[in-house]
């Protein structure tokens, strides 16, 4: 399996070499040269366990640049960390399926894609006698589990920037009570958009990211894609043989495209999944072209579900070169429009949508909480706000035979403050995270500007 630019402008590359490149040498984003048709192999895959079918599809997109024992075992040493057997379980809840996606160290979804992506880079690193510097931005989640991927590991830096005083308290805290040596947290006086500009560019600057071995562990990096294309499977096999359902809808809650553009890729795979259901918060930018065709950037709302609060959606991009059937001179051209004027337009008419595998909404913050307190009071289940936003956005489009399985992105205790808001009461509690309250912290806080972080790395690479 070879690895290509959205933007066209690299020779094909191994599935390690893409890896360690991150972001494309040319500003694009990797992606496979060619989707897997795994058509063949569904009836034997819907028996295995999370792991083993996580080995089973990785292995698609890794071919033979990493042993099949090497990847099998790194496979498994990533999800023993998980606090449950099932790695994913389902829960029926109300007229739906919840995905529960947060047994892993930071009881997020991003651990399932990062504590492997950590796992591979320290598995290359010491098999090509390399070192490395990752840098990465995060509107909440993204930055602690990255840090728990690579805490500690020999050959590895990590710097992440995380918007100043715009995370919550928990996820801040996630990240900055990590004393590792390799850990580096920067609170940039800006939003998570800033923090993207800034990383691109600098992974722009081929020289600067040559010398100081830059690797990226956003979204953009498409090892997180294998491992959460993985999941899509995985609820799709459940929920079809507790319903008896031929397939099933899935909705995501999504802000950075990356968690449901892994689900466009396993439907385009073969996956029994009828429809997407793309749900935003208020930050609704993605919805709002599904709807209209128009992908217009605007200023960043705070929400109650922080980690969406983003315009722009780092792997819309790798939609865009599929819709635009693999052109990537046209892709560049929107790419460059968008850059230029903030906005782009696809033409869409009644009889011709955007994408009849997308359905899409948004939920705002009273609909957020308000999704929170009547699943609570009918069930007793407890939602995070990111959840909720899928659940409240699940309701509006419920009209349809087959089940549907809402992803549940993050422990409702990482989100206290909000779902005391909406019961009126504090039951969202986790172990780990009362453990947080009284550890010391470690960050520093810098201009939202790219020479700052560029003189920060520098510095503390010469430092090491």
């Amino acid at each position: 399996m070879k690895y290509i630019s959205t933007r066209g402008g690299i020779a094909p590359i191994s599935f390690t070499d893409a890896v360690m490149m991150g972001l494309g040498s040319d500003g694009g984003l990797l992606l496979p040269e060619v989707i897997p048709d795994i058509s063949d192999k569904l009836a034997d895959w819907r028996t295995l366990s999370y792991s083993e079918l996580a080995n089973a599809i990785i292995a698609q997109f890794v071919g033979d640049d990493i042993a099949e024992d090497d990847l099998q075992g790194l496979i498994t040493k990533s999800y023993s960390t998980f606090s449950h057997q099932d790695v994913v379980p389902i829960v029926p809840v109300n007229d739906m399926y919840i995905m529960e996606l947060f047994y892993g160290p930071t009881l997020a979804f991003k651990d399932i894609a990062l504590q492997l992506l950590g796992n591979i880079f320290e598995y290359i690193l010491e098999r090509d006698n390399r070192k490395l510097n990752i840098l990465g931005a995060t509107s909440g989640d993204t930055g602690s589990a990255a840090i728990a991927g690579v805490r500690g590991k020999e050959n590895i830096n990590i710097f992440i920037l995380h918007p100043y005083k715009k995370v919550t308290p928990i996820q801040e805290r996630q990240m900055t009570t990590v004393l590792d040596k390799n850990v580096f947290n920067i609170a940039i006086e800006g939003s998570f958009d800033d923090g993207q500009r800034i990383i691109k560019s600098l992974f722009s600057d081929l020289e600067f990211k040559e010398t100081y071995a830059l690797g990226a562990v956003n979204s953009v990096n498409w090892a997180r894609v294998a491992a959460q294309i993985v999941y899509y499977f995985y609820g799709a096999f459940q929920v079809s043989e507790m319903t008896g359902k031929a397939k099933v809808r899935v909705c995501v809650p999504t802000g950075n495209f990356g968690n449901i553009f892994a689900g466009y890729l396993a439907m385009k795979m073969g996956a029994p999944i009828s429809q997407l259901i793309l749900a935003a918060n208020e930050n609704d930018i993605l919805a709002k072209f599904f709807q209209t065709g128009i992908y217009s950037q605007g200023k960043v709302k705070e929400t109650y579900s922080p980690s969406m609060d983003i315009q722009i959606a780092s792997n819309f991009e790798r939609y865009l070169y599929y819709y635009l059937n693999e052109d990537s001179a046209k892709l560049c051209a929107l790419m460059h429009d968008f850059i230029t004027t903030g906005s782009i337009e696809i033409p869409i008419s009644i009889d011709h949508p955007v994408d009849l595998s997308i359905i899409a909404d948004n939920a705002s913050n009273d609909e957020t909480l308000t999704a929170i307190r009547s699943i609570y009071e009918d069930s007793g289940y407890l939602l995070d706000p990111h959840t909720a936003v899928g659940v409240s956005v699940c309701k509006k489009h419920a009209k349809n035979t087959d089940p549907t399985i809402c992803l549940a992105t993050a422990h409702p205790a990482k989100f206290g403050d909000v779902i005391k808001l909406a019961l009126g009461c504090d039951v969202a509690r986790h172990e780990s995270i009362s453990q947080l309250h009284d550890l010391p912290v470690r960050c520093q806080i810098l201009p939202a500007t790219e020479d700052a972080v560029r003189s920060c790395i520098k510095k503390t690479v010469a430092g090491n």
